[in-house]
């Protein structure tokens, strides 16, 4: 009798030790995350990460579960990366599902990385339907209506949503943020800039810059022009309190990402990009406390300031984005 009292206890006490769970404790704990689209490199290096039994606490607590590997018929370049994604989804232990209905089943938060931002519109309200905290991968959508769509109808539904791209991480660029180095004048940043039809020019890969510059300037952009030739783009926007900020869209040459940013206590170079994991810290807070390290007017109005961009190039005028937000 001594000896089962004895075990009773020592089974009590080892399961009321912080930190130690097991079976169904372990899968209440763990965030159980989907990914829809297998057609970035993003989907399988932020699976890796979150599923690494050795991963770092800041990207801890969350692990892909189920992934439904959706792709573009008419874009070549994503299409043909589904078939290795979802091989290496398969080695890594996560289940393929054969619709976003299913995959919503089985999870609690989703990582959407279809590549193409047309289907986001339609893929992010059957999460945001289901209740499902959700990240959209760059670019939020296909155009600037939808991506003010996602945002209206997660609002409206009470869900919680942010998009980024990783270049809004970059240790510099937050720094510079963050007021380190005092009031911000002015920032000029670079990024490659391919293009794709399927999409305004700069929604498919410029926005990378894109967001490097939003991130050191903040909202509250007035006017954009641009200059675009075959091989670069320059983009200028003007700001209501009268600060500059330009992008260079590369296509020849040396390429990378970066910028220098204009401070009061310096002019400040905000160094190389950091990879995808300072992104990947955001979304795991993201997913554990639904507040979205972004307010969603800012995302919507760096996509209105590519919007410009494109409207500038067709006009040759200055392009103010109150008149693309009304």
């Amino acid at each position: 009798m001594s000896a089962r009292i004895d075990s009773f206890l020592i089974v009590f006490f080892v399961l009321a030790i912080p930190g130690i769970s097991f079976g169904q404790a372990e899968s209440r704990e763990t965030i159980r995350v989907g990914v829809i689209g297998l057609d970035t490199s993003h989907a399988p290096a932020f699976a890796r990460m979150l599923n690494d039994p050795k991963a770092a606490e800041n990207v801890s607590g969350c692990k892909v579960i189920a992934a439904y590997p959706f792709g573009s018929p008419d874009i070549a370049s994503s299409t043909s990366r589904i078939p290795k994604y979802t091989k290496e989804f398969k080695e890594m232990g996560i289940e393929i599902t054969k619709s976003i209905p299913e995959l919503l089943e089985k999870i609690d938060c989703v990582l959407l990385e279809t590549n193409d931002g047309r289907p986001h519109l339609a893929q992010a309200k059957l999460v945001i339907d289901a209740g499902k905290t959700l990240f959209i991968d760059k670019p939020i959508a296909g155009s600037l209506e939808d991506a003010m769509a996602i945002f209206r109808y997660a609002k409206e539904k009470k869900v919680p949503v942010f998009s980024s791209s990783s270049l809004r991480y970059m240790t510099l660029a937050q720094d510079v943020r963050g007021g380190k180095f005092g009031k911000v004048f002015g920032v000029s940043t670079y990024s490659p800039c391919s293009l794709e039809k399927t999409h305004p020019d700069l929604f498919w890969y410029g926005i990378h810059g894109v967001e490097i510059l939003y991130t050191v300037m903040g909202p509250g952009c007035e006017s954009v022009t641009r200059t675009s030739t075959a091989d670069f783009e320059l983009v200028t926007g003007v700001w209501s309190d009268g600060r500059i900020a330009t992008f260079r869209g590369v296509r020849a040459g040396a390429s990378g990402y970066g910028g220098t940013a204009f401070c009061e206590k310096g002019i400040v170079n905000l160094g190389k990009y950091g990879g995808y994991k300072p992104l990947l810290v955001e979304i795991v807070k993201f997913f554990k406390t639904g507040k979205p390290p972004v307010d969603s007017a800012e995302t919507i109005e760096l996509y209105a300031f590519m919007a410009a961009a494109d409207t500038a190039k067709r006009t040759g005028k200055a392009v103010r984005l109150d008149s693309l937000l009304k």
